[in-house]
């Protein structure tokens, strides 16, 4: 594994030449879609599962935001799938009329053209409003539902639905309506919000909040499967989270850390891309960012010449 800090003054140029020089393409931009290829949920828990010789995983949080491209958003998943392979962290929110729609904010007023609550608008009304990038422009693009990405994400990507305002029984309910419990997963807070969507459906798989060694014992004590478990062990890469990846990893365990509220909001390209790097080489598996296609660039040097999971990786057009 090459560990050497590389600093980057034009990322997709570097990118590509690393590519040409390398073979390695599973990063490369391209016209199409790099996808992930998951058809069932025995797939999906073999790809979560950590095996010390694994490919370090990119995730979209709230899908990874751009100039032009806003968050939760199909035509943003696209744009971070012409980049890099990458599952993506949305956010379920209810309308009026109990529509799931995509929405972070309990708000409209920063990601939208519309003001006000989304759980005082119906989903007719809400059709009518456009979404914002993340410097506050206007974009073409108009809210989704759930339903519409779940049924764009098959054969593509892995959705992982964070907890907002949808109870949990309605979540489950929608994802064996369209049977997607092979290629959705699910954040889950707590040993018991696993348990439930377990009596719903015994594979479910989980995005799980799992910091400390305490939490890991209220999973094992519920008897959530770990090999149903990828961990969420928090937003800082520091020492203590050593113990935490000994542990997970000798149950099998993916780890991710978000850097969403962290490294991503660092001033400079150097230092994230630093950061990112660190993150993989400290022992974690998995990063969250709000800039996947960056992160992906930044840990290319770090990906395995040859792993059992490339099978997984594909292209679309």
């Amino acid at each position: 594994m090459n560990t050497k800090k590389h600093r980057i003054s034009n990322p997709t140029l570097w990118l590509t030449i690393l590519c040409l020089l390398t073979g390695n393409l599973l990063f490369a931009q391209h016209k199409g879609l790099q996808v992930i290829k998951i058809k069932n949920t025995q797939q999906l828990h073999a790809y979560f599962k950590y095996t010390g010789k694994d490919i370090p995983l990119i995730s979209g949080h709230r899908g990874g935001t751009t100039k032009g491209f806003p968050e939760n958003c199909i035509a943003t998943f696209e744009n971070t799938l012409r980049h890099t392979p990458a599952f993506f962290e949305i956010d379920p929110r209810l309308t009026k009329d109990s529509v799931i729609v995509l929405m972070h904010d309990a708000t409209l007023d920063r990601t939208t053209t519309g003001k006000g609550k989304v759980a005082d608008y119906t989903w007719e009304q809400l059709k009518k409003l456009k979404l914002k990038d993340s410097d506050g422009k206007v974009t073409p693009y108009g809210i989704p539902t759930l339903d519409e990405v779940i049924v764009w994400s098959k054969g593509k990507t892995i959705l992982n639905l964070d907890i907002k305002d949808v109870p949990l029984e309605m979540t489950a309910q929608k994802l064996l309506e369209h049977e997607a419990f092979s290629h959705v997963m699910l954040t889950v807070h707590t040993a018991d919000q696993a348990k439930y969507y377990l009596s719903q459906h015994k594979d479910a798989m989980f995005s799980a909040f799992v910091k400390t060694p305490a939490a890991l014992k209220t999973y094992e004590a519920a008897g959530i499967p770990w090999t149903q478990v990828m961990a969420y062990v928090g937003p800082h890469n520091k020492p203590e989270n050593k113990e935490m990846y000994e542990l997970l990893h000798q149950r099998g365990v993916m780890c991710m850390i978000s850097a969403a509220p962290t490294y991503d909001k660092l001033p400079r390209a150097t230092a994230r891309e630093t950061a990112y790097r660190n993150i993989i080489l400290d022992g974690a598996d998995v990063i969250e960012s709000d800039l996947p296609i960056e992160a992906a660039t930044a840990i290319q040097p770090l990906l395995p010449a040859k792993s059992a999971k490339q099978h997984f990786f594909g292209k679309r057009k």
